[in-house]
This record gives structure tokens, sequence and C-alpha cells, in this order.
């Protein structure tokens, strides 16, 4: 199966919510958009072309955003709002607890340009805290797509799905390898390839690095079963179990800080229900810097050596 996992080339996830966001706005009236003055880097040119009435410019004032979706959502329209991962979480984290997700808000909070890949930006603009301060609010879905294809899907899906919900993406290209005719099922993790070794739980761009890292350790006889979770909330615990079970060995890895992301979230399920070995391929209690994409992900122990020196010491662990 590792095989036919094949990059049909590279396109941004940022791409595919902007492709997402236009097909979706097509077939639901009720979607509206907003962004932070951030238009062309989210991509979202081609949904204000054909629906300029349903687009709202609110400027570099990120928390008046929040508001102005809560209020969009209480009089009945699916608000997506647009800006970097940074200035959607960390800048307005009141305004979305207090105005969003205590009352429960239909708001679509779309994030671009999160974690270490955002690059020559640098730390203060590269949040790696963001998954783990948006699942922690109640009610909160929390989606980090993997590709394009997937990033477009989950764009389109979110629209159908009644409450607040945190979608987070990134800037660079990157290998765009999963179908492009996918249904997306918020909170359905994906099996990419059944192993009997160790289990490698991938999440956003780091599923790609996890591919790779399966097929070096597939040449020494290291058999990976490798699952996309672009679901960070609501988890599929039953995926995880079932192949940790199996296994008896866990790796997790994601563009995130170690504490607070999809690694814990694994943990606390594994903790509760069925003790295993595991691996965290995470940024650990670190700020990023400028750099390359790639190249700071290396830098920060997030590259695909990582990953395969994590799979070969928890399968020691067994």
């Amino acid at each position: 199966m590792l095989d036919q996992i094949i990059d049909s080339g590279k396109k941004a996830t940022r791409d595919g919510f902007g492709a997402g966001l236009h097909a979706i706005g097509q077939q639901n009236d009720e979607v509206v958009a907003l962004c932070a003055d951030l238009i062309g880097s989210l991509k979202m040119q081609a949904f204000i072309k054909e629906f300029p009435e349903r687009f709202f410019q609110v400027g570099i004032a990120e928390a008046n955003m929040m508001g102005i979706a809560a209020g969009l959502a209480t009089a009945g329209k699916i608000p997506y709002t647009g800006t970097f991962a940074n200035f959607s979480t960390g800048r307005v984290y009141d305004q979305i607890r207090q105005s969003i997700a205590y009352s429960h808000k239909n708001v679509k909070i779309c994030a671009s340009h999160a974690g270490l890949t955002l690059g020559e930006d640098g730390a203060t603009h590269q949040i790696l805290e963001d998954m783990g301060m948006m699942r922690m609010l109640p009610g909160f879905t929390v989606i980090n797509p993997c590709d394009y294809n997937q990033t477009k899907a989950a764009t389109m899906a979110i629209a159908e799905h009644y409450g607040p919900v945190y979608l987070r993406f990134g800037r660079p290209s990157w290998p765009n390898f999963t179908p492009e005719d996918q249904k997306f099922e918020i909170g359905k993790a994906l099996l990419l390839s059944e192993g009997s070794d160790v289990s490698l739980f991938a999440t956003g761009h780091m599923v790609w690095n996890a591919v790779e890292a399966a097929k070096i350790v597939a040449a020494e006889g290291i058999s990976v079963e490798l699952i996309n979770i672009h679901t960070i909330k609501p988890l599929d615990e039953e995926a995880i179990l079932e192949s940790a079970l199996k296994t008896k060995a866990v790796v997790t890895a994601e563009e995130h800080q170690r504490n607070g992301g999809l690694g814990d979230a694994v943990a606390q399920v594994l903790s509760r229900k069925a003790p295993t070995p595991q691996e965290y391929i995470a940024v650990n209690d670190s700020f990023g810097e400028s750099g390359k994409p790639v190249e700071l992900l290396s830098k920060y122990g997030l590259g695909v050596d990582d990953i395969v020196a994590a799979i070969r010491n928890v399968v020691k662990r067994k």
C-alpha cells in the first residue's frame, strides 16, 4: 500500500482552502467569508470575485472579525474567517472562547500559515500551540488536513457540520497525494497502510514525512501501520486503539508543540484503555525561527530521519 502513495504534484494546503471555499460557496448560499487583510495569502480571491456581497474585509482587526463572525452565525449564516493561524488563535483566544465556543456558534475558523513550515516569517508567526489551545475549548472540532486535496474536501465538509470548527493548514507547496474525489469524514481516521510492528499516527504536513519514513523502515523489515489523523478532535479512538492493540508500539508525528497536540491526545486514549510504548515527533518546548520549511522541520526534530529513528526506538521498547 505504501508504494501506491504517490505525490501527484506539489500544491499548498492554503490553495486547497481557497478552492474549497469557492466550491462550497457555489453550493451553499449561507456560506459567507471574512478576512483580516490577508486575501491573497488565504487564496480567497475566487470566492470574492463570484460572491462579493458575501465577503467582509475587516482589516487588521482579528478580534472584531471573530465578533462579527459570531453575529453572522447568530443570524443563520455560516461564516468562514481567514487569517494566519497565529492571529486566528493566540491573538483572539478570549473572543473565540466567549463569543463562539461558549454559545456554540456555527463559525469556521480557517487558519493558514501554521507551524514551522511558515518558514522565513519566523517564530512570532510560527504558532505551534494552536491545536492544543483549540482542542481544549468545549464543543470545538479541530481539523488538520495533510495536502491540497484533503484541505479542499475538509473546507467543504465543515459547512455541513453544525458547530465551531478550527481548520488548520499551511503556507508551502507540499506533496499532494490523497484522492481528488475523496469524501471527508470529520472524526474518521484514514488507514494509509496496514502493518504489524508499529502504529504511526500522523497529521497535517507530517503525514507525507511519515509516508517517506515508513518506506525507509519497510526496507529494514519493519512493518508500519500508517494512519492519517486529520481530525484532532473528535479523535477516532476506535481506530487508534485497534491499531495500537495490534502493533504494541506507537509513534505520533505533528507540526506542533509536544504538549497539547496529537501526541498528547493519543497518549490520553492509550493511558486509559491500552497502555502502549509511544514516541513523539513534535517540537520539544521551543519556539521556531526563520528559515526554509524543510530545513526547519529537520532542525526541530520533525524530519523524515527523525521519524525513522523514533520507529526504530519504539520497536525496541516493545
